[in-house]
């Protein structure tokens, strides 16, 4: 089966057919994929503005600029979504800047609690309108932060709004002591937004595990549920620096453990410290050698 639709407006070459990976449907099928091909024909000068060697799109007077240089890896995403030319930078730097590439089918789901949380990687945007349709959402906690330059950020950023979801920004570190000051802000995110929530940071591994387990110490479950929200079955690696995430539980329960059971806001408020956490942790060289330099995780 071949496929020889279009994405946002711009039709494949005529005459040119692409194999149809299993599960579209030609002339009109799911639009991942095809925009994956759109957009790398683009990048051969198919007949888009923004090819190599074409002036570099300008958004209204004061807006953002769109940079297109020769080489994929040094694409800048355009927050400006409002023309073929934006649409389709920030698609490229999202699939090949920000290996949302592999994201296509990999998901990382899981459900922290039925109708109430749900966790994954950096969702696409039809992933954010089936997680809706499927599950109800309603909104969504994104634990990068507002990244202007990420094409992934600014086309789920886009979606949400047109799906109607409550899209909110609560940055934390994959491979440093949890800071204080942001668990508290969370905590009050978690307080405000309507249920059920999605939280993701890029791959789902690590911030969003982070996360999902200070939600259900908020909600009174043991420190052994949080720590099962970093477990290796979302790639989450424990014996490198991001290990650090699992030592701050651990610290949690060591309190318990030894002075009896304390909320866990009230622990973060009064005994938490970052800095001797900071200061205990040891990583292995190995693992660190794996994120790091074999995932390159964020």
């Amino acid at each position: 089966m071949f496929c020889s639709a279009s994405f946002s407006g711009s039709a494949l070459p005529p005459g040119l057919a692409l194999p149809c990976p299993a599960g579209l449907t030609p002339a009109g099928g799911t639009g991942g994929i095809l925009a994956l091909f759109d957009m790398v024909l683009s990048l051969a000068g198919g007949g888009d503005p923004t090819r190599r060697g074409a002036a570099p799109f300008v958004a209204a007077p004061g807006g953002p600029r769109l940079a297109f240089p020769a080489r994929p890896g040094h694409i800048r995403a355009v927050s400006d979504l409002s023309t073929p030319a934006g649409r389709r930078g920030a698609w490229l730097n999202s699939l090949l800047v920000d290996h949302a590439i592999l994201r296509l089918s990999w998901r990382n789901w899981g459900v922290v609690a039925p109708g109430r949380l749900y966790r994954s990687n950096h969702p696409l945007p039809w992933q954010l309108a089936q997680a809706k349709r499927r599950h109800g959402l309603r909104s969504v906690i994104n634990l990068r932060g507002h990244r202007q330059s990420c094409g992934s950020d600014a086309l789920g950023r886009a979606r949400a709004g047109e799906l109607g979801l409550i899209h909110a920004d609560a940055p934390f570190e994959s491979r440093g002591a949890p800071h204080k000051d942001r668990i508290l802000r969370l905590a009050g995110l978690f307080a405000e937004l309507p249920e059920p929530v999605l939280i993701h940071c890029k791959s789902g591994a690590d911030r969003t595990g982070l996360v999902a387990g200070i939600w259900l110490l908020l909600q009174g479950k043991p420190v052994a549920a949080a720590l099962d929200q970093l477990h290796w079955r979302f790639g989450h690696v424990a014996a490198s620096r991001t290990g650090i995430l699992d030592a701050f539980f651990r610290d949690y329960a060591t309190f318990q453990a030894a002075r009896g059971p304390k909320p866990f806001l009230q622990w973060l408020r009064e005994d938490y410290d970052e800095d001797d956490l900071r200061a205990r942790f040891r990583s292995k060289a190995w693992a660190d050698r794996l994120v790091d330099g074999v995932l390159r995780r964020e």
